[in-house]
């Protein structure tokens, strides 16, 4: 089961999305997150609580992504889980769709 959980801090916008973040709630996180991305000009999502991600998640984060420069509005990634950050690596896709707080990358584009 997948739920997104929201909250405000000084002014940012942050949704939390908690479970799995794959195949199975794919339709349900690409028309929910499309929405929050169309209502906020800023908008972070917190994925340190996914516990399951696969490439249908990274989809949804490339086409989110992707939306948000078309419209003009801020997104971004952060916390990723070990599971996004796993794949994220395997994929190499950190340096798209990683959070440079949490998954620093040296000069070259590598892992320190």
């Amino acid at each position: 089961m997948t739920v997104i959980n929201s909250r405000e801090e000084t002014g940012r916008y942050i949704f939390e999305v908690a479970g799995e973040f794959n195949i199975y709630s794919a339709v349900q996180l690409k028309d929910e997150l499309l929405g929050l991305l169309g209502s906020h000009k800023q908008l972070e999502i917190d994925l340190g609580a996914v516990e399951d991600f696969d490439s249908t998640g990274v989809q949804i984060l490339l086409l989110l992504k992707r939306e948000a420069q078309r419209q003009g509005r801020s997104l971004a990634f952060i916390q990723h889980s070990p599971a996004v950050r796993e794949v994220l690596d395997l994929l190499n896709l950190v340096a798209e769709l990683g959070d440079p707080m949490v998954i620093p990358l040296d000069a070259r584009g590598g892992r320190p």
